[in-house]
């Protein structure tokens, strides 16, 4: 049988804890509001054209957070159309909120388990680009099981991606990159951007977070990782 995402047996990766946190009445009432206009089922299959009414560069945003950077970027590529993914409730109607109120059409929303949304709802080759910006380190050696970058995670990226498409990963914690750094520089399917074939610097179209720049200002280090798909 021929082995695609959807039926080659491997681990399953779980690298969050499902929190709900405190959601304020404005994410709750975003939520409420316009879930129907901006979200997307889980386990339908991505039909790009139907979604957004064009056919345009795909970009996807694993763990968006509050939804500040996503929301940046759309606004700054409007010829671009961008998926995030977000298991946390607050962060999604954070989203929202934003994009109703930028009155961004180029973006639409998963709440629910990037590895399932990957393996089910996303097409093969249908990806120019994968964000995976800051994602928990997990620090403790017993717990870096549940990091995302493994090479199961990466194999998956690999499918849909386009050829040319890229996987781009950025982390304040210096452990993380190098274990990240050697898990892509293992992959076949990928080669580094980096021009010394270790970290790029940040691109531009990544914007600074709030934390990084407090981060950046307390002398923190941030190390960007740009591999594309053979």
């Amino acid at each position: 049988m021929y082995l695609t995402p959807e039926n080659t047996p491997n681990k399953k990766i779980r690298s969050f804890i499902r929190r709900q946190g405190r959601i304020t009445q404005g994410q709750q009432w975003a939520l409420d509001q316009f879930w129907d206009k901006y979200c997307l089922r889980h386990d339908q299959r991505l039909n790009h054209q139907e979604v957004f009414g064009r056919i345009a560069p795909l970009m996807l945003e694993i763990g968006f957070g509050n939804g500040d950077c996503l929301a940046q970027m759309a606004k700054a590529m409007p010829e671009k159309d961008f998926i995030g993914i977000e298991v946390h409730r607050p962060g999604v109607g954070r989203l929202l909120m934003q994009l109703e109120e930028q009155s961004l059409t180029n973006v639409r929303v998963y709440c629910h388990d990037a590895i399932e949304i990957l393996q089910h709802a996303i097409p093969n080759q249908s990806l120019s680009a994968v964000h995976l910006f800051f994602p928990d380190p997990w620090p403790k050696l017993k717990h870096h099981k549940r990091r995302i970058v493994q090479p199961e995670f990466l194999n998956l990226i690999a499918y849909k991606l386009l050829n040319g498409g890229y996987f781009h990963a950025a982390t304040d914690w210096q452990h993380y990159a190098e274990s990240m750094l050697e898990t892509l520089l293992a992959n076949s399917g990928f080669n580094n951007a980096s021009s010394n074939g270790t970290y790029c610097d940040k691109p531009d179209y990544r914007p600074l977070t709030k934390f990084e720049q407090r981060g950046l200002r307390l002398g923190h280090g941030v190390w960007d990782l740009v591999f594309v798909r053979q």
